[in-house]
């Protein structure tokens, strides 16, 4: 029986290449996002068996992330590596003060992924293929092409480059206070991509009830995939008027940090598309439980960000998902993912498939170390 001896835990700002917005900048709510907060976390065994994982957050929450990832981390020495439930159940409540969801649990989310990576890696399979894989590739689409500070003529642009490399789907960012904008940039991504590429529009919670409903009319004309976040994340409400009523499937859901949380949606059949994020919930063994309450009630799935972990949950998940192409993480890692026909590839090696690179370790603001 093997045992874990030794957690590392870092902490890692990636700076981004350009200041983004999308409609919560301009709508006031937040200032443009320069660059992304990662927790990784590392689990060596005594028999030298190795796992990565990794959580994140934006604009705010990183520090404090690494801060309860430090607290909590002792709890795992000694522990069977291959015990996943009873660890999170054991580094859940070590932390239990603070609650299930949040930063709590994004902060276990880390360590968690990590072990699943370790036992892939020992059972020498690909993490899909561990989980039991329904397919070898998924359906992709690029979203870091779309957002509201980039000029139509870019995101066109960026769109067709998009396609080329083999991305099926094409996701830009509408929500802005005029919505007359809206509209014409929909409009001319459309035009430009023909009616055949599958398009998906995101309001990133910026809309009210009746601007939702009013503008979800119109953008039928467009035949959108989706229309993701088009209110408030916590307005299942709402989000179940707008599903009843409209033709177009919604999605949202990637703001929730709880599996509790998502059912709540599904719950007032609040979306037609659910869009957890593994590293938000709290790893993937919650999104296990939620996949199977997803499934159950006939939702089609969708994972937010974290491709490098997505690609591999969504493979396994039963009814054909989306997952979100974003390059962003490139400089993180040593291997990269490859989009052939429209899909992205599950790839051959064992785990999640990745090692962290020279400049992930330049980016690295504070590390710890657990034995």
């Amino acid at each position: 029986m093997d045992r874990i001896r030794r957690v590392r835990l870092s902490s890692v700002v990636l700076p981004l290449d350009q200041p983004i917005s999308d409609a919560k900048v301009l709508t006031g709510r937040q200032r443009p996002m320069t660059e992304i907060v990662f927790l990784f976390a590392s689990v060596d065994t005594a028999d030298d068996q190795h796992g990565i994982g990794f959580s994140y957050s934006k604009r705010a929450g990183g520090p404090a992330q690494y801060a309860h990832a430090k607290e909590v981390a002792a709890n795992l020495i000694g522990e069977d590596p291959s015990d996943i439930a009873k660890i999170y159940d054991k580094l859940l409540w070590a932390g239990a003060s603070v609650g299930r969801s949040g930063v709590a649990t994004q902060a276990i989310a880390a360590i968690d992924i990590a072990l699943w990576d370790l036992k892939a890696k020992r059972a020498e399979l690909p993490l899909a293929k561990l989980l039991g894989a329904h397919r070898d590739s998924v359906r992709a689409y690029n979203t870091s092409g779309g957002f509201l500070h980039a000029p139509i003529e870019e995101v066109k642009e960026r769109a067709s480059k998009s396609l080329a490399a083999g991305i099926g789907g094409i996701k830009i960012k509408v929500g802005q206070p005029d919505t007359s904008i809206d509209l014409a940039r929909v409009q001319a991504v459309r035009e430009h991509l023909g009616p055949d590429v599958p398009l998906m529009v995101d309001a990133n919670q910026q809309w009210d009830r009746p601007t939702a409903l009013r503008f979800g009319r119109v953008l039928e004309q467009f035949d959108p995939v989706w229309i993701e976040e088009p209110l408030d994340a916590y307005d299942a409400a709402g989000h179940a008027q707008l599903a009843a009523a409209l033709d177009t499937p919604i999605a949202t859901g990637e703001m929730l940090s709880s599996v509790g949380e998502h059912v709540r949606l599904i719950d007032a059949r609040a979306a037609d598309i659910i869009q957890p994020d593994a590293p938000r919930i709290g790893g993937i063994t919650p999104f296990l439980k939620l996949a199977t309450l997803a499934d159950h009630n006939g939702l089609q799935l969708a994972p937010h960000f974290a491709m490098e972990i997505h690609l591999h949950l969504a493979a396994a998940y039963p009814r054909e998902p989306w997952v979100e192409h974003f390059e962003w993480l490139n400089p993180l890692f040593n291997e990269r993912l490859e989009t052939v026909d429209g899909r992205m590839l599950v790839p051959d090696r064992p785990g999640l498939g990745f090692t962290t690179s020279e400049q992930c370790a330049r980016w690295t603001v504070d590390r710890c170390e657990f034995r």
